[in-house]
């Protein structure tokens, strides 16, 4: 659903059931079945639903379920019992994390055996070896399945997964295919223990093993894979946000020749752009105009589009709001900066250690030839939340989450999506749900809007 074009959208069939009616102004329903058949009533796809007298035969209605779901329109994994009449959900309440009046029973994952084809390996953006297992083609849990990945090394042995053995398969969290075990009993004669290349499969470059993890890692900067994925990454919405260079532009002008590093995208011509497939001049016009107006996207974006080591977003803006240029930020010794709220000894380690590699000289160098402006964009007012932590919750009417987490921040202050002991304040909006609940139970102080609004005059 996530598309900038609508006509994707469209051409993939979306449906949608309906399980709950959430708020009603007119009101007047006493029981959940009445407002399931009203929704029906107006055209909207409802889920059908059973009212029973008795729990004994609610338990047989769920077990009935979980035997019958394959044979549903639609993909489950769970069946809920709630409380029908309204006015006893009331009474009943709810507690921090659930209502009172209904239970979830989730049913187990389904599995399914497949045979191995063949184990490839992948290399990510940071250069990290993946191993993906490749399976005949099966049906689970709603979709076909035909590939799953193995993580690392150490998962391999722990399995023992050999190309040819059949393995149990099943969707974490009913999304993400893994492999649960090895049916050793159906293992092939002459299958051989698999392990992960000493050189990397794009490149050929030596690899090395994470000396705090499991991973392995191409240790080539000019790693083509690694090329296009960095590139991509520089150019994606939380970076540079580049509107127009997604992937599959990136890899044309990887492929042409066009682009090795993220610098050489500021020196691109309009009529050698024009020439890929799927591109013309009005397109490489609004490209080349996109990347253009980046060299202004200031240091929290381009500490982002360099993608080291658990330098995301949030760190990256964190730090530009510490240091006035890039320059500040390369001369700050470790030690200075984990003085910086929530930038850790781990982070600050990544960060001097890709400062000081010749080729991120070399990349900022180059992006310094480019134009790309290196200061820092991000304003603080004044520091009046230092130290203090905003949860948002409700529907908030003069600003949007977004807009009020951005004030929260620009006064030094943070905003979190949980709230703990440590929370300093809730700004309840309106049908506040749980985390108001959860405030008022630990006693942290809850803002209305206003009051919010107050506090930034």
């Amino acid at each position: 659903m996530r598309q900038l074009d609508p006509k994707i959208a469209a051409s993939r069939k979306l449906d949608i059931i309906c399980f709950n009616l959430q708020y009603s102004s007119d009101g007047g329903y006493e029981t959940h079945a009445q407002t399931l058949d009203a929704m029906r009533a107006m055209g909207f796809p409802v889920v059908s639903y059973q009212r029973y007298d008795r729990i004994e035969d609610c338990v047989q209605r769920i077990e009935w379920l979980g035997e019958h779901r394959d044979e549903l329109p639609f993909d489950m994994d769970g069946a809920v019992i709630k409380i029908n009449r309204l006015s006893q959900r009331e009474a009943l309440g709810s507690t921090a994390k659930a209502p009172r009046w209904a239970v979830a029973f989730k049913y187990p994952p389904e599995k399914k055996e497949s045979r191995v084809l063949d184990i490839v390996v992948q290399v990510g953006r940071t250069g990290v070896l993946t191993p993906k297992v490749i399976v005949e083609p099966v049906r689970l849990a709603g979709t076909t399945v035909s590939a799953a990945t193995l993580h690392n090394q150490d998962n391999i042995d722990r399995l023992d997964l050999r190309i040819g053995d059949t393995v149990l398969l099943q969707k974490a969290g009913e999304i993400i295919p893994e492999v649960l075990s090895v049916n050793k009993d159906k293992r092939p004669e002459g299958t051989v223990p698999f392990t992960l290349p000493d050189v990397c499969p794009e490149c050929g470059s030596p690899v090395v093993r994470d000396p705090d993890g499991a991973a392995l890692r191409c240790t080539s900067p000019e790693c083509p894979a690694q090329r296009l994925r960095n590139i991509a990454h520089f150019a994606s919405r939380e970076a540079m946000d580049i509107e127009g260079l997604g992937l599959s532009v990136c890899e044309s002008l990887v492929n042409a020749g066009l682009v090795k590093t993220p610098a050489d995208l500021y020196y691109l011509e309009a009529e050698k752009v024009a020439a890929l497939d799927r591109l013309g001049d009005k397109s490489a016009q609004k490209l080349l105009a996109a990347i253009d107006k980046s060299r202004e996207a200031g240091l929290a974006r381009l500490l982002c589009a360099f993608g080291i080591r658990q330098v995301g977003q949030k760190a990256a803006k964190t730090l530009a709001a510490h240091y006035p240029d890039l320059d500040a930020l390369m001369a700050a010794e470790a030690e200075e900066l984990t003085r910086i709220p929530d930038i850790g000894g781990i982070t600050a380690g990544f960060l001097r250690e890709w400062f000081l590699k010749p080729q991120s000289q070399h990349q900022i160098r180059l992006l310094r030839e480019a134009g790309v402006d290196f200061s820092s964009h991000e304003e603080k007012k004044d520091e009046r939340f230092a130290g203090l932590t905003f949860v948002l919750t409700g529907a908030l009417q003069r600003f949007t989450r977004d807009e009020a987490s951005a004030l929260i921040e620009s006064f030094g202050g943070k905003a979190s999506s949980s709230v703990s002991k440590k929370t300093s304040y809730v700004v309840a909006g309106e049908n506040a749900g749980s985390k108001l609940t959860k405030a008022q139970s630990l006693g942290i102080p809850v803002l209305s809007e206003d009051e919010f609004a107050d506090m930034l005059r």
